[in-house]
């Protein structure tokens, strides 16, 4: 996991707290070479970097992003971007079949085969 990644996530959701969520993630995903001081991004989006910064120092969102990065974690997504690919259950939606998590930056053709892979798991049709 990159160095600055939980303190990145940390980011978005103080800025969450401001109503800025996607506003920073798209900020710090545009500008992944400088991402600190972090109270920077947050004065270029125009929030209260006193309030900005008090969340960023006291991580008031710690609990959470450890759970969510835990729960990852245990599905089998190691990095980001992370894509699971399956094919669901028209009867219950919630269940799949045939499933394949692709970690990292891929090219087109490895998703061609994995998606191929998990077709051949649907029952032949018969007419």
């Amino acid at each position: 996991m990159h160095k600055l990644a939980f303190a990145a996530a940390q980011a978005t959701h103080c800025a969450r707290d401001q109503g800025a969520y996607w506003e920073m993630h798209d900020r710090l995903f545009e500008n992944q070479k400088s991402l600190e001081p972090w109270a920077g991004h947050a004065e270029s989006l125009g929030l209260d970097v006193a309030k900005f910064e008090e969340c960023m120092s006291s991580n008031p969102h710690k609990a959470y992003l450890d759970g969510t990065l835990a729960l990852a974690q245990k599905a089998g997504f190691s990095g980001t971007p992370s894509f699971l690919l399956g094919i669901t259950d028209p009867d219950d939606p919630s269940s799949f079949k045939g499933f394949s998590i692709l970690v990292g930056a891929q090219p087109i053709a490895r998703f061609q085969q994995q998606i191929e892979a998990a077709l051949k798991t649907l029952p032949e049709e018969t007419e």
